[in-house]
């Protein structure tokens, strides 16, 4: 990434001279009173580096005991550098799933869960599971794993396991309290950011959302697609962003639910003081559905919130939070034996875990009042809290067992989650120089949303550009505001605990052709929440027609009201990944994407 044919980049350097003379000869013609073209194009410069690439032929071959029933998977070779096609490569990994319907298939649905770092193989292969029947007819479903993750070729940071495990033993916390876990989070901090500059190159360098876009539209023409339709949940939407930012005239129909404000992901140079994972303010969007769960609690009663049954909801909980920050509760196992503390940053991370279901005002009720059982003897049954706190425990612990298990010699896995999600993270978005600025962002996090704030704001802190050096010059830095061929639907949840509504907000304002459509639903996303959403997102996929502008739809479920029966459209499993762990690094695990 860091060296050029100088022939090429004069060639490039050239078309974006005509590119930029093309926009200017627009903007005089738009003066002069001449009609403007409806639709961006995708500028010289970027056809002349993604078109040349030969589509590739995935080799698809059957993968149905693995993943899902009718499931075919492939993998393709493509240039780790746009600018030298001829140059080194990465191998991708995809995963289809053929419409039920072909005689009447309308083309090829991408799908991205998220992440960074999600996989979009798994995704695909769980279609059935998230996806309407009319939209499974009407297309293949297809997912890819963004390079460097999954399955496709993967970043490594880090020589082995035990380095890795070494490097980053300071992010074993949601997130830092005690100045010795500060100064160990630092500390992990900049060895991951070293790590990914040195060991972890040239793939580190080269995984930025712009290069994934660019796979993404060969990818398009290697399925015979003229135009793209996109499906991306959270990080995902990022994703959804650029493409239809760098390929404006190759839209067909793109979809981004629980949405990244693009500008606060990037940064500019007057924000590149403020952490990325900062300038997003998940925190406050969290912080917002909590509290706004506890308010429903203490209007439904004690008859159907166990914590109102305690006392005021608000202040059960400061004195739950005011416990633990004292002293952390020792859960125990049935022998009496100590299993692993209840911290405040655990506890928060529990909260923030329970938050991205649509039904998890259950799981916040139950978490709240069972750590107060537990606080206080006599108050609650603190057998029953320590049973659900300890299973809540050996679910988080599962996935990282599933892997030791897996140690049978010392052919060990090499786990690169933590790469694959720093990788995009760090290379997308501008951030301060030193892991030390960590520290008062995240206080001043914690000042507008207690505990959610730092948690989501110390994510970031590998991210230092003293320490996390590699760059991708091909990264993109916006705008985010070229027309479309076809407007872009924008999906928004008000209670969204990790992409917070005012990202939804900020991405349609910028997308002159685009439609917000808002959801008064519960958890992280809203496709799947209501048979309005899924309705609407439904039909804009099957037909390019997006829903009237300013609608507005309700989830089925809503805290502590019975959710309708009969025709409930919710989603029971969220095939997705989120921005820092859905399930909270505790002791013993790495942290997770």
């Amino acid at each position: 990434m860091l060296r050029r044919h100088r022939h090429a980049r004069r060639t490039l350097v050239a078309l974006a001279a005509l590119s930029l003379t093309l926009t200017v000869g627009a903007t005089a013609a738009n003066a002069a009173g001449k009609t403007a073209p409806k639709t961006d194009r995708t500028s010289p410069y970027e056809a002349a580096r993604v078109d040349r690439v030969p589509a590739p032929d995935p080799g698809w071959w059957d993968c149905a005991a693995a993943f899902a029933d009718g499931a075919v998977c492939g993998t393709v070779t493509l240039p780790l550098d746009y600018d030298e096609p001829n140059g080194a490569t990465t191998e991708v990994a995809l995963l289809k799933v053929p419409a039920t319907d072909p005689a009447h298939k309308v083309g090829t649905l991408f799908v991205n869960p998220g992440g960074p770092g999600g996989s979009g193989v798994q995704i695909a292969a769980a279609a059935s599971q998230f996806l309407s029947p009319s939209v499974l007819e009407k297309f293949d479903v297809v997912g890819f794993d963004p390079r460097g993750t999954n399955y496709s070729d993967n970043v490594r940071c880090f020589k082995n396991l035990g380095e890795q495990a070494n490097a980053l033993a300071g992010l074993n916390v949601p997130f830092p309290v005690s100045d010795a876990e500060t100064g160990a989070y630092v500390a992990s901090s900049k060895a991951f950011g070293k790590g990914c500059s040195t060991t972890g190159v040239p793939l580190s360098g080269s995984m930025s959302t712009a290069e994934v876009a660019r796979d993404m539209d060969v990818l398009r023409r290697t399925v015979g697609d003229q135009k793209l339709t996109y499906l991306g949940f959270s990080y995902g939407t990022y994703l959804g962003n650029v493409y239809a930012n760098l390929f404006p005239d190759r839209v067909r129909a793109v979809v981004i639910d629980g949405v990244l404000d693009p500008v606060a992901w990037a940064g500019t140079p007057a924000t590149a003081s403020i952490p990325q994972t900062e300038r997003l303010r998940s925190g406050e969007g969290a912080s917002k559905a909590l509290h706004e769960i506890l308010a429903r609690c203490a209007t439904a009663g004690p008859d159907l919130c166990l914590t109102a049954g305690l006392g005021d909801p608000e202040t059960v909980y400061a004195d739950v939070v005011a416990s633990l920050k004292a002293q952390p509760v020792v859960l125990t196992d049935e022998n009496g034996e100590p299993l692993f503390e209840i911290t405040y940053a655990i506890f928060t991370a529990f909260l923030l875990s329970d938050l991205y279901s649509p039904d998890g005002y259950t799981w916040v009720d139950q978490d709240i009042s069972a750590v107060y059982a537990l606080q206080n003897p006599g108050t609650g049954d603190a057998e029953a809290a320590r049973a659900r706190l300890a299973a809540k425990y050996a679910s988080a612990q599962a996935a990282p067992a599933a892997r030791s298990d897996a140690f049978g010699s010392f052919a060990w896995p090499y786990d690169n989650s933590p790469e694959a999600f720093q990788s995009v993270l760090c290379t997308d978005g501008k951030n301060p120089a030193k892991a030390e600025s960590w520290v008062p962002a995240a206080a001043r996090a914690d000042a507008a949303a207690p505990g959610f704030g730092p948690l989501w704001t110390w994510a970031s802190a590998p991210c230092a550009r003293s320490t996390w050096t590699v760059r991708d010059e091909d990264a993109y830095w916006g705008t985010y505001s070229h027309r479309t061929s076809a407007p872009v639907l924008v999906v928004g949840n008000y209670w969204d605990p990790a992409t917070n509504y005012q990202g939804a907000v900020a991405a349609s304002s910028l997308l002159p052709n685009s439609v917000l459509l808002s959801s008064d639903s519960w958890g992280h996303t809203a496709y799947g929440t209501s048979a309005c959403v899924t309705d609407a997102v439904d039909t804009y996929l099957l037909t390019s027609t997006p829903p009237a502008k300013g609608t507005t739809c309700t989830g089925d479920v809503q805290p502590f009201v019975a959710a309708p029966g009969a025709g409930d459209r919710s989603r029971s499993a969220v095939p997705e990944r989120s921005l820092p762990p859905v399930v909270p690094p505790l002791p013993g695990a790495l942290p997770r994407s």
